[in-house]
């Protein structure tokens, strides 16, 4: 599972290092690539097993819902295979420009998949979440959780 957060920097290439700590769960599961997608003003980043899932489930969404095409033109079609080389993948300028990555990231554990976030960005959101969580963990405790 991935969790925990961190800073990161990214080259002119867009190459960005994986910490250590996601590679140990990526050898377990022997994943040589991520899969990265585009997702609101982020990324979302998930080993291959893991992606297959989602694939599988968004296979059998009805054909002639327009929630269903947004879905899939949006977030399905957003994936590309990043091979894992030297410890880090490089992340295409598309995907780059549509989070916003620049230079400084935070990589946000999120137990199946972790985000790629552009620094600032990160800061405002998480400053978000951080005013709501009182509410919704008091909301997610009811379910046990």
């Amino acid at each position: 599972m991935f969790r925990g957060r961190s800073r990161h920097t990214l080259d002119a290439k867009g190459r960005l290092a994986i910490p250590a700590r996601f590679k140990e769960e990526l050898d377990q599961g022997d994943n040589d690539c991520l899969v990265v997608t585009n997702h609101d003003v982020c990324l979302w980043a998930f080993a291959r097993a893991d992606w297959r899932v989602i694939e599988e489930k968004a296979s059998n969404l009805p054909q002639f819902s327009r929630s269903a095409h947004t879905y899939l033109r949006y977030f399905i079609s957003g994936a590309v295979e990043c091979p894992i080389k030297q410890g880090r993948i490089t992340i295409p300028p598309d995907l780059r420009a549509i989070a916003g990555l620049k230079k400084e990231v935070v990589l946000v554990g999120e137990l199946k998949r972790f985000e790629i976030w552009e620094k600032d960005r990160w800061e405002e959101e998480f400053q978000r979440v951080r005013e709501s969580f009182p509410a919704i963990s008091e909301s997610l405790s009811e379910l046990g959780i």
